[in-house]
């Protein structure tokens, strides 16, 4: 009588392979690692020290209009995470600041201005932001001495 061969039944594999997941996570981690920094950039302005009151966390979101140490003029509504905001010319961001106040009146506007950036440019802004949009009270930034 022959003898008949028994083949034993392969098994299925049940487990997960975890190693292509792990090659995509580290990916992943150092592209994050790398972007993270770039979409938190905003201008960098030297702000002049004064010993101010913080503003309260309860009050309107502000208008923020920067002047960096070039000149450029910049403007950042709350803390949009849109990154760094475009330059722009001083009649585009009065219209702007128009435009953006229609939308919510009672915002207050800070000015952050360069502690390099003379004096005369700030005064300037902020009486051209009195005659083209009628705004009264204007802060100015300041950073809080060591």
């Amino acid at each position: 009588m022959p003898h008949l061969v028994r083949r034993e039944r392969r098994r299925l594999n049940a487990e997960i392979n975890v190693v292509p997941y792990i090659d995509v996570m580290l990916v992943l981690l150092v592209i994050f690692m790398i972007t993270a920094p770039l979409i938190t950039a905003g201008i960098q302005v030297d702000l002049p020290t004064a010993a101010a009151e913080p503003m309260s966390p309860d009050e309107t979101t502000p208008f923020i209009v920067t002047i960096d140490s070039h000149g450029q003029h910049y403007l950042e509504i709350g803390s949009s995470a849109e990154g760094r905001p475009e330059a722009l010319s001083r009649e585009e961001l009065l219209d702007r600041v128009v435009f953006e106040l229609d939308k919510t009146p009672n915002a207050p506007i800070l000015i952050n201005g360069d502690k390099t950036v003379p004096y005369g440019d700030v005064v300037e802004l902020m009486d051209q932001l009195r005659q083209v949009a009628g705004i009264e009270n204007v802060g100015l930034m300041t950073q809080q001495p060591n």
